[in-house]
Order: C-alpha cells, then structure tokens, then sequence
C-alpha cells in the first residue's frame, strides 16, 4: 500500500476547514438578504390581490408598474458589479439595502398609478447592482467547483421568499390596524427588516477573506491562493480587455437566454397568485384570497426544491448547461399542461407545482456559467451585462401580460406566452459554447 503524502491529509483538511468556515459564515447572511429582496420586488404580486380593487387599478396599470422596477434596477447593473469588485461589498449592499427598504414601505401608501409607477421606479433604482454584486462577491469566497451549490444555497432564498411570503401577506391582507387596509401592512411589514439589516451589514460581511477575522492566517492565504491560481488559469496567459466582454458570442448567448427565461419567470412570480385564483375559480375550487395564497405558496415550495437539486446536482457533475435546459424546458412543458381544458382542479396544481419546481430549477447553474471563463473586472461587467438584460426581461413580461389579460384572452394565453419565453430561453443556452474545465481532484466540495 503505498504511503500518503502527509502535505496533501494537512491540504485537505485545511480546504474542509476554510470551505466550512466560508459557508456557515458567508451563505446564511446572504441567504436572509436575499429573501428579504426578493419578497420586496414580488410581494405586489400578493398585495394586488386587494390593492387592485381598493385603488382602481387595471392589469395594464400592474403590469407597467412592474415594468418600472426594472428600469429603474437597469442604470445601476455595471456600476454595482464593478464596485463590488473593486470597493467595498458590505458598504454598498448597506446602501441597497436601507434605501430599498424605505421605498418599499412607502409602497402602502400609493393612491394613483403616477406614484405607484415612481415608486416602482424608485425600488428598482435603491435595488440596482445588489444581484450582480453578489454574483462577484462569490467569486471572492468560492471556487468555481463550489460556486454553484453555494450559490443555490442563497438563491433558494427566491422560492422560499416567495413560499414564505404568500401566507405571510395572507394573513396581512385581513388587518387594519390604525386604519390601514391589509396590502398596505404587506408592504410596511415586509419592507421594515431590509432597512434593519442594512444597517447592520457594514459589522457582519467582511469584503475578501483577508478581512475575514474567522480565518486563520494559513486559511486566508490558502482561500486567497486558490482563487488567485483559478483567476490565473482562466485568463490562459493573456489579459482580457473589458472592451472585449462585449464582442464576446457567449456573453451575448447567455444575456439572449435570460431575457427570454427572465421574460417568462417573472410574469410566473409577479402574476401566479392571479392565475391561480382564476385557474381555481374555473375548475370549481375555492377561490377566496388566503387559500389562494396557500396555493400559490405551495407552488413555491415545489420551487425551493427545484434550486436545491439543480444546485446538488449540478456541482456533482459538474453539468451547467444541461440542468439549464432541463429547468427551462421543464417549466414550459407544465405551464402548457396546466393550461390544457377541462382538468380537475388537483390535477392543474400538480402541473403547477412541476411546474414551480423547474421554473427554479434553472438559474444556479445558469449564474456559473459566466464565471467559467472570465476574470475580474471582465467577468464583473459580464456579469451584470447579462444580469441587465435579465432585469430588462422584467420590463417586457409583465406589460405584455397586462395587455393580454386586459383585452379578454385570459391566463391561458398568458401561461401559454409564458412557456414560449422559457422554450426561447433554452435555445439560447443550448448554443453556448464554454471550454472543457477539468475539476481539481483535491477541491472539497462545500457543504451550505
């Protein structure tokens, strides 16, 4: 039997202590963050249930009003990312995080689209460059073997957010404590914690691992050397220019591929609690708004699962492009199903639910795939390229099913508008074209 090198057990071990260390300290705090922003942006999808009939409001009005978040988040995406990459993480997420946090309480207090539109607006804009900054962040702490179980550690926040969310905004939607109607206290409420949090931030998220005090010395300088050695072999010898991310095919596939996926994934997140009422109305069920959202939220859950075993799975194999499509795919098929006549209500929420569950299937592994071949300030604006096209996504579904929905064609329609978008977006990652990675043999895969 021959002898073990004792270099590589200390190597090993020192790489299971960081990873732990790195995980434990890192992923809850950015897994609660993103909760909050992701139940910020979607939570007047459950308020509109109530809103919509106290303030007068069209789908069109909803829909527009949607929109605006993303146009508002567009003017900061590069920003975010590159200051991210080269100021300070923790002092810029803080910026985000109160700033949103104040717009989204003065949510509840709207009475006519022009201020629901600039409030809209203005979420988008406090929001901007938190998604793709956090994109760069873990490329600061993980490696890219890591990168996608760690990152669907903090992505299951969006389904579970959203799961969480809905019979949360349940029961809000009844009170009317000192005279406010329900929705108003699902946006005071649920917009509160990110302004706290922000303000806590700067003290609990260190920028690098050499700020990170939990970290021995051996450990920082081995996390610090991993990644350096990954940013060097990446770059193949040669610097790239930032001027040369745009002229890149793939950045461009990958950006076409989120603004289609995004297109459909948003109008599923912002308009469900909608077509699951009219769905349930239609096939018979009951239909009033907290079993709706108990519905809804179950879908959800279908959608935590989904980020969980893309992310599992996906690192295991080290497979990004295929998990995509198979997400995508997934979604389109049982959207379509779900929409198919004359299906009892139980077997409409079984579609919906597959549906949920690869409608978050997708986007772990999807956020790796940028990663895999930049460097730096390059893969910062990439990033946040391909991000702004996602959020640009946001600004086209939802006015589109707006109209659709107002001029009498129904959910159907829009879920069947909605399963053409993630069909589109699979096609676009299916011509990707990413270099053989061949896995370090001695990279412990990290354990969220």
């Amino acid at each position: 039997m021959p002898d073990i090198d004792p270099n590589l057990s200390e190597t090993g071990n020192l790489a299971r202590s960081v990873r732990g260390k790195v995980a434990w300290r890192i992923l809850p705090l950015l897994f609660l963050l993103y909760v909050i922003a992701y139940l910020d942006r979607a939570n007047v999808g459950f308020a509109k249930l109530r809103m919509k009939e106290d303030l007068q409001f069209s789908e069109t009005v909803f829909g527009i009003g949607i929109a605006l978040f993303f146009i508002g988040y567009i003017f900061l995406e590069i920003p975010g990312a590159l200051l991210v990459e080269h100021w300070s993480a923790r002092k810029w997420f803080a910026r985000i995080l109160v700033t949103w946090g104040f717009v989204s309480m003065s949510m509840a207090f709207v009475r006519t689209p022009t201020e629901f539109y600039l409030c809209r607006f203005l979420l988008g804009l406090a929001e901007a460059g938190f998604f793709p900054g956090v994109i760069v962040y873990f490329s600061h702490w993980f490696p890219r073997k890591d990168r996608a179980r760690a990152m669907s550690a903090m992505l299951i926040g969006v389904p579970l957010s959203l799961a969480l969310g809905a019979p949360v905004s349940a029961i809000l939607l009844h009170q009317d404590w000192f005279g406010l109607q329900g929705w108003q206290w699902v946006f005071l409420v649920e917009g509160a914690p990110a302004v706290l949090i922000g303000i806590a931030i700067p003290f609990l998220l260190p920028d690098r691992p050499r700020d990170a005090r939990w970290l021995t010395t051996a450990e920082r300088d081995w996390l610090e050397g991993e990644l350096e050695a990954e940013r060097q072999a990446t770059t193949g010898g040669g610097t790239i220019q930032l001027k040369q991310v745009f002229g890149m095919w793939n950045v461009w596939l990958l950006a076409l591929a989120l603004l289609a996926t995004n297109i459909g994934g948003y109008v599923f997140v912002f308009w469900l609690a909608t077509v699951v009422k009219e769905l349930v109305r239609v096939t018979g069920g009951a239909f009033d708004d907290t079993s709706v959202l108990l519905w809804t939220g179950l879908v959800y859950l279908f959608g935590v699962a989904g980020v969980v075993v893309s992310g599992w799975s996906s690192d295991r194999t080290g497979d990004r492009k295929g998990h995509c499509i198979v997400g995508q795919l997934g979604a389109a098929l049982f959207l379509t199903l779900c929409v198919v006549p004359n299906q009892p209500w139980i077997v409409v929420f079984v579609w919906l639910c597959l549906a949920g569950f690869f409608a978050m299937f997708w986007f772990s592994p999807f956020w790796v795939l940028p990663t895999m071949t930049l460097t730096s300030s390059a893969a910062a604006v990439a990033i946040a390229t391909i991000n702004m096209f996602g959020n640009l996504a946001g600004a086209i579904g939802s006015p589109v099913v707006g109209i659709i929905k107002d001029a009498g064609f129904g959910d159907r329609a829009a879920m069947g508008f909605v399963a053409v978008t993630f069909t589109l977006g699979a096609v676009c990652v299916a011509l990707v074209r990413l270099p053989r990675v061949i896995p370090n043999p001695m990279t412990i895969p990290v354990q969220p």
